[in-house]
């Protein structure tokens, strides 16, 4: 199994002058589920190299068992220092990929042509893929084999208007993407604020939020699994 995972390299929240990048549970959730099945891994950015991690994700409060794993790990920390470039990526040389939240993604994948390109091309090649909380927002301008929103009539969630509002932050990101995704003609769906949630439909898996990326990478191994050949 080889699995790509897509981090963002925006690092600036608006025009707050505060810092953004990816949440760290959310990649290290993902990483030790794919790891831990025996999945091949590369981690790769649009601009390669170290991606910017969230302040605020790496408070205590906000440390998990797994958050601590990839602390004390020097190998998984070289490999997320040195991201692959998503430009140099292809869809043919992976069974799946995931995309960790962090609100980052909400700047730099939403027209990202090669982020674009690359889920489309995964999509075509009938192989998972999954995002989770506001990675999503990597998929509301893709499209699908059959040319439109790829997330259309498709079951979704992700980081709900609520928890934005929560996080003080519902004035600053560029859009809602809870508002973005039903825009899209998307079947939305949420649990509780900050509950695990995760919805699949076919070979798309969405989570709602942080607690939602473990189970999110997790449903996406099972879709792998399947999808593997005895």
């Amino acid at each position: 199994m080889k699995v790509l995972i897509v981090l963002t390299s925006h690092d600036q929240l608006g025009d707050t002058g505060k810092k953004t990048g990816f949440w760290l549970e959310e990649f290290a959730a993902p990483y030790y589920v794919f790891k831990d099945a025996g999945a091949s891994i590369t981690l790769a950015s649009p601009k390669g190299g170290q991606p910017p991690l969230d302040p605020k994700s790496d408070l205590p409060e906000n440390q998990t068992d797994l958050t601590k794993r990839f602390r004390t790990d020097r190998a998984a920390q070289a490999e997320l220092a040195g991201t692959k470039r998503l430009a140099d990526m292809s869809a043919d040389d992976f069974d799946a990929v995931f995309y960790p939240g962090g609100h980052g993604p909400m700047w730099d994948m939403p027209d990202n042509k090669t982020s674009i390109a690359l889920i489309e091309a995964f999509v075509k090649a009938d192989k998972p893929v999954g995002a989770v909380c506001h990675a999503p927002a990597a998929f509301i301008n893709v499209r699908g084999k059959d040319g439109d929103y790829l997330v259309k009539g498709k079951r979704v969630t992700g980081f709900t208007n609520t928890e934005e509002a929560a996080v003080g932050l519902d004035h600053v990101v560029p859009f809602l993407l809870e508002d973005r995704l039903k825009d899209r003609g998307g079947r939305y769906s949420k649990a509780a604020d900050w509950a695990p949630y995760v919805v699949i439909d076919g070979l798309l898996v969405t989570g709602q939020n942080p607690a939602s990326s473990g189970p999110g990478a997790k449903a996406l191994l099972k879709l792998l699994a399947v999808a593997q050949p005895v």
